[in-house]
């Protein structure tokens, strides 16, 4: 496992690069989580040059959440980008607060799923946001097969974290299993 010195954004290219070198070599899926489209912008650029655009799939806000005046975070010009290249793009509610923010921001409690998400942070905002993803793709039918993907997401802005994990369905989510974590940053 890497481990970078601080989180961010200047850590997106290496992280890229160790999630696809881990996907082409488990014949696997690599979801790589965006709010602006920063992360997919770069994440395509590396496809194409690896031949590996078919592997990836891209996981964005909730449609219509934090709105611009595109109606979505996405820049408009990659998300056109991502589907003139088929690759699957998710706008879903992320699984992690979704609903339940709702009754924890209202009644000032904490609630199951905020539980898994903060438990997950000990770990870094990456690692709950790669399996947050991960969950939100299979549930889009962007997974195919049940088993291993390999997962990136960051903190803030970028991508510093990427994993193995094997993601199960919203309704089984305690079935996710984390495999592996290819890189992160030091929480020290």
């Amino acid at each position: 496992m890497l481990l970078f010195d601080r989180p961010g954004k200047e850590n997106t290219q290496k992280t890229l690069e160790i999630a696809f070198a881990k996907a082409k070599e488990l014949e696997t899926k690599l979801i790589v989580s965006t709010t602006g489209g920063d992360n997919a912008r770069e994440a395509l650029t590396m496809a194409e040059s690896l031949g590996q655009t078919a592997s990836l799939v891209v996981v964005g806000h909730a449609w219509d959440f934090k709105v611009s005046e595109t109606g979505n975070k996405m820049a408009p010009d990659i998300y056109a980008a991502l589907r003139e290249r088929q690759v699957p793009v998710v706008f879903a509610s992320h699984l992690l607060s979704g609903a339940e923010r709702a009754f924890s921001t209202k009644f000032s409690g904490a609630y199951p799923a905020e539980i898994m998400a903060h438990t997950l942070r000990l770990f870094g905002q990456g690692m709950k946001v790669c399996v947050e993803c991960s969950v939100m793709a299979f549930d889009a039918g962007c997974i195919e097969k049940p088993g291993p993907v390999v997962a990136v997401g960051g903190t803030g802005r970028g991508a510093d974290t990427a994993s193995v994990l094997t993601p199960a369905h919203a309704n089984d989510i305690l079935s996710t299993k984390i495999h592996e974590i290819l890189c992160k940053p030091s929480l020290y």
